[in-house]
């Protein structure tokens, strides 16, 4: 069964059980999502069955949009609630000073993963080198910030939502944010509203020819071809410049790259 949708994660359970509570409710055995969210965050999963799970790299993602709830004077390694070591008074604040520093996060900014983080170091996860207590010479990563504003404040907790681009942490954010306000701060809360257009819609099935974000192009060949899967000819594409390319033909579509005068499949009609 080929199906895409978002499902909305609840907090406290890692995303790969959750999946698997998706997997025995529609019964299915080939399943995966995109962008995986810390087990105390909760909200949108990009989930897809079937052959649909190869289509995450070209789905648009971005920006992705979250709601968080930053808890200013909490050290926690992780950045969060659930390995918070000791509390500290937050700082009393204004709205201008709030407003002052969340200008300073606009457009493109420079920002280091949590050590507590999937990202890999000499081929292991982050989180497991953190674990074993070991230093993770973690390098930053350049993201951006579309959109940054204030919520709600009421001292110690300061509610924000954030539009960001895939790669950025929301937990390293809100600690930068302290940091900014001369603390300290972990996320007590954390929610992804949406990436890109896709939002949580009561599992409703989607058509992915509506997200995918890649350019179309046409084969005025024998459409015969690509359902077989049978050899492409460059010269039959309406488009020969190099690139990968969405071709619709026939109630059934395919991804097909251009490059150095020669046309293969990422992802062919016997894969869908």
């Amino acid at each position: 069964m080929n199906r895409l949708f978002v499902a909305y994660k609840p907090p406290f359970i890692s995303s790969n059980g959750f999946l698997s509570r998706l997997k025995r409710k529609y019964g299915v055995k080939s399943a995966g999502f995109s962008g995986s969210l810390d087990p105390f965050a909760k909200g949108a999963l990009i989930v897809a069955f079937g052959s649909y799970t190869k289509l995450f790299n070209y789905i648009a993602k971005t920006p992705k949009r979250y709601r968080a709830t930053l808890w200013l004077g909490a050290h926690s390694d992780s950045l969060d609630i659930e390995r918070v070591t000791r509390i500290d008074q937050a700082p009393r604040l204004t709205l201008g000073a709030i407003e002052a520093v969340f200008a300073r996060f606009a457009g493109e900014i420079e920002q280091y993963p949590p050590i507590f983080s999937a990202i890999k170091i000499n081929g292991e996860r982050a989180y497991r080198l953190a674990r074993k207590g070991e230093q993770a010479p973690i390098k930053p990563r350049k993201v951006t910030i579309y959109d940054l504003k204030l919520i709600a404040y009421e001292r110690p907790f300061l509610t924000f939502e954030a539009a960001v681009s895939e790669g950025c942490y929301i937990r390293s954010l809100g600690s930068d944010i302290a940091a900014n306000f001369g603390c300290a701060g972990s996320l007590s809360f954390l929610e992804r509203l949406s990436e890109g257009r896709l939002r949580f819609e009561n599992e409703r099935s989607l058509n992915p020819l509506e997200f995918i974000n890649l350019p179309r192009n046409q084969y005025l060949g024998d459409h015969s071809d690509l359902y077989l899967g049978r050899r492409l000819s460059v010269n039959n594409f309406a488009v020969c410049a190099d690139g990968d390319y969405l071709i619709e033909s026939e109630g059934f579509f395919t991804i097909v790259r251009i490059f150095d005068g020669a046309a293969t499949y990422k992802l062919g009609r016997r894969d869908m």
